[in-house]
């Protein structure tokens, strides 16, 4: 299963049409998806809203967002179908800085049990089991896929 095969976050809804939609906005902007990869973008929700592909993501620089518009005006640039709420985090350092914690630390540590998932922490920490990606991309460091998670591994939590 690929990174973004399944619709996630708040308010994502879970049926066949919206999933049908999803597939179709997903093909067609698949390249701002990628993009959106390689720059390191921390996605809160990938869904289908009023029938337009809802993106709500963190970006690490204001480059790094401007790239993602820039893609989004190549592939339609009515940007008709598509409501993207990108914001631009502080860098991890000022942001370690602020907080007076070190580099790479926030949230609660969790051990990954027989028969976790990443929709079940979320649910359990969350109380939504679409939250599921605020896990992943906290973890990239040590995950590659949202749905390979392995026994004993340390999961960050983010706060909530």
């Amino acid at each position: 299963m690929g990174l973004f095969d399944k619709m996630f976050g708040r308010g994502a809804p879970d049926d066949n049409d919206s999933q049908k939609r999803f597939d179709e906005l997903k093909t067609k902007y698949q390249s701002v998806l990628n993009a959106a990869d390689q720059s390191q973008l921390q996605f809160e929700n990938l869904h289908v809203q009023d029938n337009k592909l809802f993106i709500k993501a963190i970006a690490p620089s204001q480059d790094a967002a401007n790239k993602i518009w820039d893609q989004i005006k190549l592939v339609n640039p009515n940007g008709d179908d598509i409501i993207a709420d990108i914001t631009v985090s502080q860098s991890t350092a000022q942001a370690a800085a602020v907080s007076g914690q070190p580099q790479g630390q926030g949230g609660q540590s969790y051990t990954v049990k027989s028969g976790d998932t990443l929709s079940k922490i979320s649910k359990q920490y969350y109380g939504d089991a679409n939250e599921y990606m605020r896990i992943f991309y906290a973890n990239r460091d040590k995950l590659r896929d949202p749905d390979k998670i392995q026994v004993g591994q340390q999961l960050t939590i983010p706060p909530a």
